[in-house]
């Protein structure tokens, strides 16, 4: 048998819908969207048109033009932090921030000065908005947070923050990766000014499309992070300054965001909330067994209704790796070890730098799953 818990970092299993869509375009069609007069690449330009506009559709946006396609959600977080961030501004973040946001930020402290505090975060992985609000000075410019973490699946009150950016005319930069898909996400009720999705992982896309949301007036005054041929206004030597061309230089994965589309139409058609109360009903069950095992040590929020269905664990006396390689050779349990690409959630969570492992959730996960995943830990704890 064969369990996939490794959904925090891609959706392995995906919907028809998906493998329909990249099969009807890649057949029929396979042109250059918006570079060619024929028909067969305006037809090209109304897919990317479409799922553009499907995405529009599911995130809340005013106009479709707002939603930018890049390859993944780091290159969406890395055009928001440098394309709006000068030389002197302060930044808050939240101590579970992946690497996709540390290390731009870091970036940016060696190059431009600019600031970054981290609001208190508890080893849970939870934070209060009062801390955010008393750190926020005269050159604090931007709040960036990310909806859950993608360690231990902590849920942060991004609504909370962004009712406190709007208060104090902040941007607000939202990395929707371990939640879009799962969560209903509204744009405006956000408060955002940029929410970064990926393809991959709970969106049911292919991997290497992702993108983010725009405010038309944040968009303004945020920089590309490169130009290029857009296929638009080509007399120009100048970036066009509309969107979303103004960020979308070069050939777009056209195939990558038709599969998109499929995937994001098939979740139309889903009702999002029971999609997270089966995630919610199902991390419970895998909560309370894992719970039973008295060398187990689970982190996180401790209460399913506060994360999504990400949990990480160590087992006293055995290396996570280790833990990893039997849960697969033994079991045909695929999870992941390590620090996830999250040292600043480690250090917040006591686990650096040893990490942990990591099991997650995902929209085709089933309870015969979950019990076998138990059944498995147990014999594997019964020997050690």
């Amino acid at each position: 048998m064969q369990v996939y818990m490794d959904n925090a970092a891609t959706s392995k299993q995906k919907p028809e819908e998906v493998f329909k869509a990249i099969e009807s375009f890649f057949k029929k069609i396979n042109c250059n969207p918006g570079r060619g007069g024929y028909g067969l690449s305006l037809d090209a330009g109304r897919w990317v048109m479409e799922t553009r506009e499907l995405i529009g559709k599911f995130f809340n946006l005013k106009q479709a033009s707002q939603v930018v396609f890049t390859p993944n959600i780091t290159v969406a977080l890395n055009i928001a932090l440098k394309g709006l961030l000068q030389r002197g501004d302060h930044v808050l973040i939240s101590g579970v921030e992946h690497n996709a946001v540390v290390r731009p930020l870091t970036a940016l402290k060696k190059y431009r000065g600019i600031e970054v505090s981290v609001i208190p975060t508890s080893p849970q992985g939870h934070i209060e908005s009062d801390d955010a609000r008393k750190l926020i000075k005269p050159n604090t410019k931007m709040i960036v947070c990310t909806h859950a973490s993608n360690v231990m699946g902590t849920l942060l009150p991004i609504e909370e923050l962004g009712r406190i950016a709007a208060e104090h005319e902040l941007y607000f930069i939202v990395d929707a990766a371990q939640t879009a898909g799962v969560l209903p996400l509204d744009f405006e009720k956000l408060h955002a000014s940029v929410l970064t999705f990926t393809g991959h992982k709970h969106l049911l896309g292919p991997m290497g499309i992702g993108g983010f949301c725009v405010k038309e007036d944040v968009a303004r005054h945020m920089l590309p992070l490169y130009e290029g041929g857009t296929g638009s206004i080509s007399d120009k030597e100048e970036q066009p300054d509309f969107l979303p061309d103004k960020f979308e230089s070069g050939t777009l994965n056209t195939l990558g965001i038709v599969g998109l589309g499929g995937a994001v139409k098939y979740l139309l058609q889903k009702d999002l909330s029971e999609v997270r109360n089966r995630e919610l009903e199902l991390t419970q069950k895998l909560l309370t067994g894992l719970k039973q095992f008295p060398n187990v040590t689970v982190y996180g929020p401790q209460d399913e209704k506060l994360q999504t269905g990400t949990i990480a664990l160590n087992v006293e006396g055995v290396d996570n790796a280790e833990l990893c390689f039997v849960l697969d050779e033994q079991f045909g349990i695929m999870t992941r070890p390590g620090l996830h690409c999250a040292p600043l959630a480690h250090r917040t969570m006591g686990t650096f730098p040893e990490g942990v492992l990591r099991l997650s959730l995902g929209h085709y996960t089933t309870e015969e799953e979950i019990d076998y995943v138990l059944e498995s830990m147990e014999k594997i704890l019964a020997v050690i």
